[in-house]
């Protein structure tokens, strides 16, 4: 099973999808790995200033920003080698998806929250 969770685009807002998908992985047993340079830490757990900061192995990385901003840390995703990506509704980018297949790396377009809800995490 895929334990150590990274959140690209984590927030500590309550009403953020990212807020309350950590909250999910978190409560089903997950590693969370928050991911945001503006805060130290969200509902209690350190949050990184970027990818490379972690020092585990990352199994997946859940997206919850825009492509542009994907973009600007594409490298530190591939130095990461996490086994897959989510990409959350609104974070897609059929460029970035190939870039990433070509690496191995398996791609989701999907809700996290939905996924963890239904059994398909």
């Amino acid at each position: 099973m895929n334990k150590n969770i990274a959140i690209l685009g984590a927030s500590p807002k309550e009403d953020r999808y990212a807020n309350m998908c950590q909250k999910s992985l978190v409560e089903k047993g997950f590693e969370v790995f928050p991911i945001n340079p503006v805060y130290e830490q969200i509902d209690g757990k350190k949050c990184y200033k970027s990818l490379i900061d972690i020092t585990e192995d990352i199994d997946t990385i859940t997206v919850y920003m825009n492509a542009d901003r994907f973009n600007k840390i594409y490298e530190e995703v591939i130095t990461k080698k996490p086994l897959r990506i989510i990409f959350n509704p609104g974070t897609e980018s059929d460029e970035i998806k190939n870039k990433l297949l070509l690496e191995k790396i398996e791609v989701v377009e999907a809700c996290t929250l939905v996924m963890l809800k239904t059994g398909q995490f």
